[in-house]
């Protein structure tokens, strides 16, 4: 059986879009139970994107610090767009620990990408939760009483604070799941996956 370098190829493009899409489909089914995506799925994915980044990219005949570097931009990128939500507790730790793992797989501009469909499509279900409970005047309350916040208040700390008082009265979304619809959804509308 002879070795067939451009099988390997595939294989190897395919392979991080793959894992992503298994781990991002376990991520939201545990979110959707637990409201929380366990660290043991989020600091293994990030680990493992950095050392398949470093791999591939010897593999391919560049220094390995080269794909490690890629890995985490894309962890950063992944890590600064879930952040501010973090921060005013609109998201939990374990989601923004998710966008990280993304980004360490599929670096800087999908992860940015995979994100902004995330994002629209999260507004969606979130629309459609507020919707569901008939709840629009505390939600239109309530993020106006977060503006007000970001505007009046400027210690990060304080405003943690007040996001961790506010949280069990928010209705929550389990924010996994739109992150495993919306990147899913983007490998296929891009083609990458075959």
């Amino acid at each position: 059986m002879s070795f067939d370098h451009e099988v390997f190829l595939t294989f190897a493009d395919q392979l991080p879009i793959w894992t992503v899409t298994f781990v991002l489909i376990v991520a939201a089914v545990i979110d959707g139970i637990q409201l929380k995506v366990p660290n043991w799925i989020t600091y293994p994915m990030i680990a493992a994107g950095w050392l398949y980044s470093s791999l591939a990219y010897f593999a391919a005949g560049d220094p390995w610090a080269v794909g490690l570097g890629w890995s985490l931009c894309g962890t950063a990128v992944g890590l600064a767009l879930l952040l501010p939500a973090y921060a005013v507790g609109g998201m939990g730790a374990g989601d923004v620990k998710l966008m990280a793992g993304i980004g360490a797989w599929i670096h800087t501009t999908d992860t940015a990408y995979s994100f902004a469909v995330s994002a629209v499509l999260g507004g969606i279900i979130a629309l459609g939760m507020v919707g569901w409970k008939r709840s629009w005047g505390k939600h239109v309350r309530q993020f106006f009483g977060i503006l007000g916040e970001f505007r009046s208040v400027r210690d990060p700390e304080k405003l943690a604070m007040i996001a961790a008082e506010r949280k069990p009265r928010m209705y929550l979304l389990p924010y996994g799941i739109p992150i495993a619809i919306g990147t899913v959804a983007y490998f296929v509308w891009m083609g990458m996956i075959l």
